[in-house]
């Protein structure tokens, strides 16, 4: 008879057998997983390493098409713009090197820029919104109509700005006095909404508007609002752009809320790779497109039908 005792050892023998076998068999795993675990690393090393090259690869080939484009813009844009005016508008956001290099090219393009104006931090502010309504009610133009329409700020501001800075499209010609002008922008300057060197604006056939990257186009609906004031200048004028880098086609970004906007997409052209050659002279082009009764959305951004132009428009 088996007492006690030697049944507790044969159930101690049984569970130091699975004990050794569970251990044995786990070194085995484990020294498997392990070596499938190099394999992976070494095959995912690989594979990023072929990445990097490609991105390597295209970022040399961007930068060549890019340098040959500059290189190239003074043919392209030269007589684009001959006896054309411009009047530039900057969102607080815009790169200092975007608008430089954007004035050069419509210098090249052969427009004069009759006036630049910097829209500020409170222009574009939602809760400025019934302050600036205010100065802008303030200071329409006797004999004047303002849009129905525009009863936002952005909106209302555009379509103003629009009509005494812009001349009209059905017939060259100011809407305007230059007293009643420098009245606008005076007190929208002194209500702190605008911004402006001494040189006194004029009236011009096309609008130009820079905005910058979009990291700050969600805070108070900026990005609304600059979309709003781009689609209300293109109502007024012969002519609107808006450019931008590629983060301002993105999210709440301006370009992106006029891209989402079913009208405003098919009458004011976008641009989002202003950081680029291509971008800048793709611009003043628009600028051209616009004048002759088109539109685009290009880039490389959300909603870019195109990265330029198949043919320079003339």
């Amino acid at each position: 008879m088996i007492s006690v005792r030697q049944h507790l050892i044969s159930i101690v023998g049984i569970f130091l057998a699975l004990a050794i076998g569970v251990v044995l068999g786990s070194q085995t795993l484990a020294a498997d997983m392990l070596t499938g675990l190099r394999s992976d690393k070494t095959e995912l090393r690989q594979q990023v390493d072929q990445l990097s090259e490609r991105n390597r690869r295209q970022a040399e080939e961007l930068e060549a098409a890019d340098r040959f484009v500059a290189g190239s813009a003074g043919q392209i844009l030269k007589g684009a713009l001959a006896d054309r005016t411009v009047t530039v508008f900057t969102t607080p956001d815009a790169d200092p090197a975007d608008v430089e290099a954007l004035t050069r090219d419509l210098d090249t393009a052969g427009a004069a820029i009759t006036g630049r104006i910097a829209l500020t931090e409170a222009f574009l502010d939602a809760s400025e919104g019934d302050r600036m309504r205010t100065s802008l009610t303030n200071v329409i133009p006797a004999g004047a109509q303002l849009r129905t329409g525009s009863v936002d700020q952005a909106s209302l501001a555009g379509d103003l700005l629009g009509l005494v800075l812009l001349l009209d499209p059905a017939n060259p010609q100011p809407r305007s006095t230059p007293e009643e002008l420098a009245l606008v922008l005076e007190t929208l300057r002194g209500g702190g909404f605008l911004a402006y060197g001494d040189t006194p604006a004029r009236p011009a056939q096309l609008a130009l508007v820079i905005t910058g990257n979009g990291a700050r186009a969600g805070e108070n609906n900026q990005g609304d609002n600059i979309a709003r004031f781009a689609g209300a200048l293109r109502a007024r004028s012969s002519g609107t752009v808006l450019a931008g880098r590629t983060g301002a086609a993105e999210g709440p970004g301006p370009i992106a809320k006029l891209r989402a906007d079913s009208v405003l997409a098919t009458t004011v052209t976008t641009v989002d790779h202003l950081d680029r050659a291509i971008g800048r002279l793709t611009t003043v082009l628009g600028l051209s497109e616009q004048l002759n009764g088109g539109s685009g959305r290009y880039g490389t951004g959300a909603q870019a039908t195109s990265l330029t132009f198949a043919a320079p428009p003339r």
